[in-house]
């Protein structure tokens, strides 16, 4: 399984990125997504998650209304929006590939198997 994600960078406060994270070696339809984040000397910190269909979404309090997550599984690909960029968001991104969760276990690194590299973004102020 391979989870390579992409798109990260340098950008103002108030900008955008759009992150990717391209999947393979995996059915990629059968597993919820997720996006987690660790800025230097932070724990891992969940973002947001997307169901296997892309019908259901869920996205931390911090995020909620900034980013949005969705994903093609045609394409075998995560997508990640972020507007409105703040200095607080710097941090290594990761995506994460869920066999399955129950209730709010999506919030925990541990039930993901598989995670991708990661991708640094950077909003300076």
């Amino acid at each position: 399984v391979q989870l390579q994600a992409s798109g990260g960078g340098l950008v103002q406060v108030g900008g955008s990125l759009r992150l990717s994270c391209a999947a393979s070696g995996l059915t990629f339809s059968n597993y919820a997504m997720g996006w987690f984040r660790q800025a230097p000397g932070k724990e891992r910190e969940f973002v947001a998650v997307i169901g296997w269909r892309g019908s259901s979404t869920y996205s931390s309090d911090s995020v909620k209304g900034r980013f949005t997550i969705s994903r093609d599984n045609a394409k075998n690909t995560l997508y990640l929006q972020m507007n409105s960029l703040k200095p607080e968001d710097t941090a290594v991104y990761y995506c994460a590939a869920s066999g399955g969760y129950s209730g709010r276990d999506y919030l925990a690194p541990s039930v993901y198997p598989y995670w991708g590299q990661g991708t640094q973004v950077t909003v300076s102020s």
